[in-house]
């Protein structure tokens, strides 16, 4: 909604501002906080595995794939359910998973693979419900935007925060794992602020067919392929430091944390545009700078180069993503198209490691970003077109 519509036929005397009466969004921001940093913490997750338990790089990465992909089917289940289950409900059974599967994969030491499989998986499950419940909450917010930036915001920071405190806590695969299961635990009691499930509302969606087909398809399919080509980079960022760039590891440390911080600016500034744009503007031009962002950081030999591209594209990412949240949220304020696009932007996510070190290995520096950035411009023509779809209008939201 416009400030323009947001003025007009309201005023001070008449009501207050919505997005500060609603209980439910602090629940909603730590939510989606829970549910997103697993993917964050992924390359921590698979570091620690290989120093502590005994596993190849390969059977690690294999273990970060299964607790993604339990995330991704987690919200693939209950796109449109969360709502007749009831979001508190959900969202509790959600974070108890969490509370269950982190212990058991952080205490699995070397030779007990099933174990440390069996609690990823239950882990992952637990961040993919916690973020369906979340994804479903905001698409029926007032200003969905606004309250996926809060969201972007509130992850980019304990990320940052966590990256900044997990080499200070030892080499111990519990730690991450400790992390989460601790976040879920502080997120558990906001979940009193949600609401139970709703007769009404649940025949409503079941009853409901997705709108907005051919875009909400458009949007996830662009979303897997734009989350694919930014994780195959990342996957690899690390090694065109160290040989193309010639940074050392403490350097290109640094360089990843100046980037979380650039993170965090591209999330405050995407508040601070707001909806003055629309949202094809920023989905389109935000995605086609990424790709040459990205293009760049391939390709550079130089630690100006590298660390203009990372800092950059860092900073354009979650600005772009809170606009592509938006834009699900538009197309279906019942969340079913937030919560698939989310699926498929972790399914993006899973395939990207994978996806960089096979073209590092065979075609390996200026033409990976070449490749990337085609993927990335690519996947901007079905999202900018989506994000022009006519959106649901404003009084069918919930308030």
């Amino acid at each position: 909604m416009s400030p323009r519509l947001r003025v007009a036929g309201r005023t001070p005397a008449h009501h207050a501002p919505r997005p500060a009466a609603d209980p439910a969004r602090p629940a909603l921001i730590a939510l989606y906080a829970v549910g997103s940093l697993p993917g964050y913490l992924a390359p921590a997750v698979v570091a620690r595995l290989v120093a502590g338990c005994s596993l190849t790089a390969t059977q690690a990465g294999a273990v970060g794939s299964a607790l993604l992909l339990a995330s991704a089917a987690a919200g693939l289940a209950l796109a449109g359910r969360v709502a007749i289950l009831g979001q508190a409900r959900t969202a509790r059974a959600g974070l108890l998973l969490l509370l269950l599967g982190c212990p058991l994969a952080g205490t699995a030491g070397p030779g007990a693979g099933l174990r440390l499989l069996v609690g990823c998986l239950l882990a992952g499950l637990g961040a993919g419900t916690a973020g369906a419940v979340a994804a479903t909450g905001i698409a029926a917010a007032p200003e969905p935007h606004r309250v996926s930036v809060r969201g972007l915001l509130a992850t980019s920071g304990a990320a940052g925060f966590l990256y900044l405190l997990l080499p200070r806590l030892g080499r111990a695969p519990a730690v991450p794992f400790l992390a989460l299961a601790v976040l879920a635990a502080l997120a558990f009691p906001l979940t009193m602020r949600l609401p139970a499930a709703r007769c009404g509302a649940a025949r409503a969606v079941r009853g409901r067919r997705l709108p907005h087909r051919r875009a909400g398809l458009a949007l996830a399919g662009g979303m897997a392929l734009w989350s694919l080509a930014q994780n195959a980079l990342w996957g690899i960022s690390t090694q065109i430091g160290l040989h193309q760039a010639g940074l050392t590891e403490r350097r290109i440390g640094l360089v990843l944390a100046v980037a979380l911080a650039g993170g965090l600016l591209g999330v405050l500034a995407a508040g601070a545009l707001g909806d003055r744009f629309g949202r094809a503007l920023p989905v389109g031009a935000g995605t086609a700078a990424i790709a040459l962002c990205v293009a760049l950081t391939a390709a550079s030999r130089s630690a100006a180069a590298f660390a203009g591209g990372e800092v950059l594209w860092n900073g354009l990412y979650p600005l772009v993503l809170s606009y592509l949240l938006g834009t699900a949220a538009a197309l279906d304020p019942a969340g079913r198209w937030t919560v698939l696009a989310g699926a498929a932007c972790t399914l993006g996510l899973v395939g990207g490691p994978l996806t960089g070190a096979l073209l590092a290995a065979r075609v390996g520096g200026a033409p990976v970003g070449a490749l990337l950035g085609g993927a990335l411009l690519l996947a901007a023509v079905p999202l900018t077109l989506a994000a022009r779809a006519r959106p649901v209008i404003p009084a069918q939201r919930r308030g």
